[in-house]
């Protein structure tokens, strides 16, 4: 029904035969993952691309709609670009614009293992955060009507060749009116350790475009921390759920003490992102900012940042106190 009713002139609809042509057959493989393959490949203009072939469609291919109904239409330096789609028969496809730096995930997760990834600074970091926020917040408020999200994390965050990064996988997006404030869901999306808690207990409060600040929030604090928020490799106990260490340090003013900082700014910076972090993964949704409230945060020095208030539960369900 949908695609009867397809009539946008972007992106472009090919056939089983153009994508094939594309690929050179399917010759390189970028990727693989639960959705199903991507290959690289290049339009007949020679611009490349990233094909991304689907083999488990939700429902009625509910996520290959929600990406060329969504994405298709929108156009932000900080969203990946959908350039095409292909349907014919179960075999489904979207053609993206090529990122020739693959995801975050590869630059922030990989410093243990040798890898051809050069590591990225503080500073640069802190310029992708921005991006990936002016990103969201043009999903939440630069569009006809609101988009969220709903599984931002490293892995769908891509880099173009000059690192600015792009918001990818739409397969779980929600569309909404700008004036709607709660979002009814029939199950849990997104990805754990980036879910906000509301999306699985209404009792923290109701499903909005704050469960993306969240999942912001959790990707930010794996940024400066360069690992996993939640790691059971970590031989310190205390320091296995990531967030709740960062808070103590901060609180108590003690340095982050992270590899990647070297000097005085680049500690500033990574404590900077550090607090911004910590106000968007509020338990209560109502406590998180915005994300147009979070990029001046991002522009702002680390002296004009309050410390927020505690955004753990403790075993007892009250906030600790500090």
């Amino acid at each position: 029904m949908f695609l009867a009713t397809y009539r946008a002139t972007k992106p472009t609809r090919y056939s089983f035969a153009d994508v094939k042509k594309m690929t050179k057959h399917f010759k390189h493989k970028l990727g693989q993952g639960g959705f199903g393959t991507v290959y690289k490949g290049e339009l007949p203009n020679g611009i490349p691309v990233a094909v991304k072939t689907l083999i488990k469609s939700k429902g009625e291919g509910e996520d290959f709609i929600n990406e060329v109904a969504t994405v298709g239409r929108i156009h932000h330096a900080n969203v990946v670009r959908l350039l095409g789609f292909c349907s014919e028969g179960t075999w489904r496809a979207l053609i993206y614009e090529f990122m020739p730096n693959e995801s975050l995930e590869k630059y922030i997760f990989d410093k243990r293992n040798k890898t051809d990834h050069q590591p990225l600074d503080i500073k640069k970091l802190q310029e992708i955060a921005i991006g990936i926020a002016q990103g969201i917040e043009y999903l939440h408020q630069g569009c006809s009507q609101r988009i969220l999200h709903f599984d931002i994390k490293p892995h769908n965050i891509l880099l173009d060749h000059n690192f600015n990064p792009k918001i990818s996988d739409f397969g779980l997006a929600k569309l909404c009116s700008r004036d709607q404030s709660i979002i009814t869901m029939t199950a849990a999306r997104g990805t754990m350790g980036y879910i906000a808690p509301e999306i699985y207990c209404r009792n923290f409060g109701t499903v909005s475009y704050k469960s993306d600040v969240y999942s912001f929030g959790m990707l930010v604090l794996e940024m400066v921390g360069g690992r996993k928020n939640v790691d059971p490799e970590i031989e310190k106990t205390s320091e296995i759920y990531f967030p709740e260490w960062v808070y103590g340090q901060i609180v108590q003013g003690h340095d982050l003490g992270l590899v990647m900082q070297r000097n005085g700014v680049e500690e500033d910076i990574a404590k900077k992102l550090a607090i911004i972090a910590l106000w968007c993964i509020q338990w209560n949704p109502m406590d998180r900012p915005s994300m147009t409230k979070v990029i001046h945060m991002l522009m702002e020095n680390l002296e004009s940042l309050e410390i927020p208030p505690t955004p753990f539960v403790s075993s007892t369900g009250q906030k600790n106190g500090v």
